[in-house]
C-alpha cells in the first residue's frame, strides 16, 4: 500500500522541495550524502539527528509525493542521476517497489548487514529479491479510519463498530455539516487505501489464503469478494462519507480537513498521525478500523512492511548511504523514525513510544487480524496502477467498478 502505505505507506508523501527529487547537485564527494524520501515530517528528524551524530558532513535531502516520485525515479536509475539513498517500497506493488528496482540491478546488495537478519519473516520477504536484501525496512504501517478526537466530541457521534452504523455515521455527520472523512483523490495513489481497508475483511476475512490461489490461478479478483469491496466503497460516497469534490482534493488539502475539525476524521495509513499534529499540535488522533461488516469479530486490519529504504548501486556514496542505513535500522534511529511517522518498529528493540492513537492496530498485530497491504505481492506494478487509474474513473463516473476489476485481472494474469 501506496502508498499500501504508502504511506504505506505509504505513507508518504505531499509537494516536492524546490529542485524536486534529484541526485544532489552538489559537489558530491565523501562528505555529501544524497537521499530522496516520500516521508515527509519525519525522515527531516532522523537525518538532523544523523548529521549529529556524524559532525562535518552535508545531506541534500529532497522530499516528494509518491506519484511523482514513482515517476522520477526509475528515469532517474536508468540515466544515472539517481541520489544515494531512495525510498523503496516493499514487495512488488510500484513502480519504487523493491522488486521491480531490484531486478534490474539498480539496488545495493545490503544482505550482509547485520540487521537483514533481524527481520521479521513476513518482512524479509518482500525486503528481499531473489534471496538478497535491498530495503531497510524500519516500520510497520497500518491502514484505517482516523478520527479528530475532538471534532468528533463536538459533533455528538460515535465512532462507528459495524458496517451499518458506518453508514448511518456517514449520513449523520454529513446532515451536520462536517462529514466523517476527507478524501484526497486528486492524489491517485490514495484512492486505494479506503478500498484496502474494506477488502481486508471483506476478502481476508473469510479467506485468508485468497492470495495464494489467485497465484495458482484459481480466484480473480471479478467474481471475488473484492466486488464487494468496490460496492462499498461507492456505498460510502453515495452515503455522504468524504466531503464533496474528492477527485479536486489533494491528498494535503485532506490533511487540513481532518487536522482541523472540517471533517470527523480520515481514512488512511498511521503515517497520517504525525501530518495531522504538525498541522493541529494540539490535536490528538486515534485510528480504528474500518468496519466493512455487522461481525466484528471478522474485523480485519491492513498491515505490513512500510516504505523502506534502499541505496543507488551505482551511488556516488556508498559509504555514507550505508552508514545512513545502519543508522536508520539501529534502535536509535528506528526510534527517531517511527515515533515521528506514527508506526511501529520492525525490530524489537527500538524502543519506540507507540503513540496511544494506535491501540487498535497494536492490538489488531498481536492478535494475528491482519493482512499485508494488497499490492504488496501481487506480480507486477501494473495491477496496482490501473486499479488506481480506475478508481479515479469511477469517481469521475467514467468506468464501472467491475470493468477496474477486470482490467486489473488482465494485468494480474500477465505475470512479472
Amino acid at each position: 500500500m501506496k502508498k499500501i502505505l504508502a504511506v504505506i505507506a505509504a505513507a508518504s508523501l505531499l509537494t516536492a522541495c524546490s529542485g524536486g527529487t534529484r541526485a544532489g547537485s552538489g559537489s558530491g564527494g565523501d562528505k555529501t550524502l544524497t537521499i530522496a524520501s516520500v516521508d515527509q515530517g519525519s525522515i527531516e528528524k532522523v537525518v538532523d539527528a544523523f548529521k549529529a551524530a556524524n559532525p562535518g558532513i552535508t545531506v541534500n535531502l529532497s522530499t516528494s509525493g509518491a506519484d511523482q516520485y514513482q515517476q522520477q525515479i526509475r528515469t532517474q536509475l536508468a540515466s544515472g542521476t539517481a541520489p544515494d539513498v531512495m525510498t523503496v517500497w516493499p514487495g512488488n506493488g510500484n513502480p519504487g517497489a523493491t522488486y521491480v528496482i531490484a531486478k534490474p540491478g539498480y539496488l545495493l546488495d545490503l544482505s550482509d548487514q547485520p540487521w537483514a537478519s533481524k527481520l521479521p519473516d513476513a518482512f524479509k520477504k518482500v525486503a528481499r529479491y531473489e534471496g538478497k536484501t535491498y530495503n531497510a525496512v524500519f516500520g510497520l504501517n497500518g491502514i484505517g479510519a482516523v478520527y479528530n478526537d475532538e471534532a468528533l466530541t463536538k459533533s455528538g457521534l460515535r465512532a462507528p463498530g459495524t458496517w451499518t452504523d458506518l453508514l448511518s455515521f456517514c449520513q449523520a455527520a454529513a446532515g451536520k455539516g462536517t462529514p466523517a472523512f476527507a478524501l484526497g483523490i486528486q492524489d491517485n495513489w490514495v484512492t486505494q487505501i479506503a478500498l484496502y481497508a474494506l477488502v481486508a475483511t471483506d476478502v481476508y476475512g473469510a479467506d485468508k489464503d485468497f492470495d495464494t490461489k489467485m497465484a495458482a490461478g484459481q480466484a480473480t479478483f471479478t467474481g471475488s469478494p473484492w466486488t464487494t469491496a468496490m460496492d462499498k466503497y461507492q456505498q460510502m460516497n453515495t452515503a455522504g462519507c468524504f466531503q464533496k469534490n474528492p477527485l479536486g482534493t489533494s491528498y494535503e488539502a485532506s490533511q487540513t480537513l481532518a487536522a482541523t475539525g472540517r471533517t470527523l476524521g480520515i481514512i488512511q495509513g498511521n503515517w497520517i498521525i504525525g501530518l495531522l499534529k504538525k498541522k493541529n499540535p494540539a490535536g490528538t488522533f486515534t485510528m480504528r478500523t474500518l468496519p466493512a461488516t455487522d461481525d466484528p469479530a471478522q474485523f480485519i486490519m491492513p498491515a505490513a512492511a512500510g516504505a523502506g529504504y534502499g541505496i543507488n548501486a551505482k551511488a556516488k556514496n556508498k559509504d555514507l548511504a550505508l552508514k545512513f542505513i545502519t543508522f536508520v535500522m539501529s534502535p536509535e534511529g528506528m526510534k527517531i523514525f517511527t515515533e515521528a511517522q506514527g508506526s511501529l518498529p520492525t525490530l524489537p528493540d527500538a524502543g519506540t513510544a507507540v503513540d496511544p492513537g494506535l491501540a487498535d492496530l497494536t492490538t489488531f498485530v498481536k492478535d494475528n487480524r491482519t493482512v499485508p497491504f494488497m499490492d504488496q505481492l501481487w506480480p507486477n506494478a501494473k495491477v496496482q496502477q490501473t486499479m488506481l487509474s480506475g478508481l479515479q474513473e469511477v469517481f469521475s463516473g467514467q468506468a464501472k467498478p467491475a470493468d477496474v476489476l477486470k482490467d486489473m485481472d488482465t494485468d494480474y494474469k500477465a505475470g512479472a
